[in-house]
């Protein structure tokens, strides 16, 4: 399953800022990551001028993997109608209401 365009990103981006914390020249770092990753010189540039403006790494976000449930059409129309009022997608609505589900099972003592 590919990473998503964040997780790429963030990895790209994590490791301009190990080359420039390297001590590479600019030219040097910009050809490695075109050498690693395939991109252009431009792109690679981008990246080295964004890392430059970080102290520290990005984090890298978890991966993501779908899965189907089956929920009854009252359920996916109240949430479709809160995704759309709130600006969120389906899925990170309902990402934090089974985090915050979890995390109050925790909490209370449940395993």
């Amino acid at each position: 399953m590919a990473r998503s365009p964040d997780a790429i990103r963030a990895e790209r981006l994590n490791a301009a800022l190990g080359l420039l914390d390297e001590q590479r020249t600019l030219a040097d770092a910009a050809a490695m990551l075109v050498a690693t990753y395939g991109m252009s010189k431009r792109q690679a540039y981008r990246y080295l001028n964004e890392a430059r403006k970080r102290p520290h790494p990005v984090p890298v976000p978890p991966r993501k993997i779908a899965f189907t449930v089956k929920l009854s059409e009252g359920l996916v129309l109240q949430l479709r109608q809160r995704a759309r009022s709130s600006g969120q997608t389906l899925s990170e609505l309902v990402s934090q209401a089974l985090d915050a589900f979890l995390r109050k099972g925790r909490e209370g003592g449940q395993k």
